[in-house]
């Protein structure tokens, strides 16, 4: 396998053409390249602009619509809130780093349910499915554990930051500022 990503071109009239396949694909194809793995690039034929993160949101914006949507409505308001926030950037690394445990957890799993039934057995979604259901109290605790440790790292990481920038400021001269828990404004009172 070649480390340079698959390119498909899109078009102004807003298909898509897979060129190594040579032939017009759907977004249900770009979809089954993310779950086979494929790595892909998804460019603007006539300007060579990166769409593939268009492509991406446009794939999760059809799965929110139909079916089972992932995230709650306040889930979402809460994201929109972070745009243009000092803590967009952060969030945005924190999900990240939150689904890539989340992945690791289920990676551990696929691995523990192949040693006991044995890799010839295929794990089809289906039987993953069945298993998740069986193992639902183990699951919602070892979760609930995940969380905790979650936001405690979020927790950390803010106390981290705030730490840094009281360390910041305080180093320039501010006429009339006390940093807060200095003991002055207890003075002053």
């Amino acid at each position: 396998m070649t480390d340079t990503p698959r390119i498909v071109k899109k078009y102004p009239n807003r298909r898509l053409y897979d060129t190594v396949n040579s032939g017009y694909i759907t977004l249900a194809d770009v979809k089954a390249m993310v779950l086979d793995n494929i790595e892909f690039q998804v460019i603007d034929a006539k300007t060579g602009e990166d769409l593939s993160r268009a492509i991406l949101l446009q794939i999760i914006l059809e799965e929110e619509s139909g079916g089972l949507p992932m995230f709650s409505s306040e889930m979402l308001a809460q994201m929109i809130r972070f745009y243009g926030t000092a803590q967009q950037t952060i969030m945005g690394s924190y999900i990240e780093q939150n689904v890539k445990a989340f992945m690791g957890i289920q990676k551990k799993l696929q691995d523990q349910a192949k040693q006991i039934y044995g890799d010839k057995m295929m794990i089809t979604p289906d039987l993953w499915k069945q298993f998740m259901q069986m193992q639902a109290p183990a699951m919602q605790g070892m979760l609930g554990n995940y969380l905790e440790q979650s936001a405690k790292l979020f927790m950390d990481m803010q106390q981290r930051m705030q730490d840094q920038t009281r360390g910041v400021f305080t180093a320039f001269p501010f006429p009339a500022f006390t940093p807060p828990g200095s003991g002055e404004d207890e003075k002053k009172r």
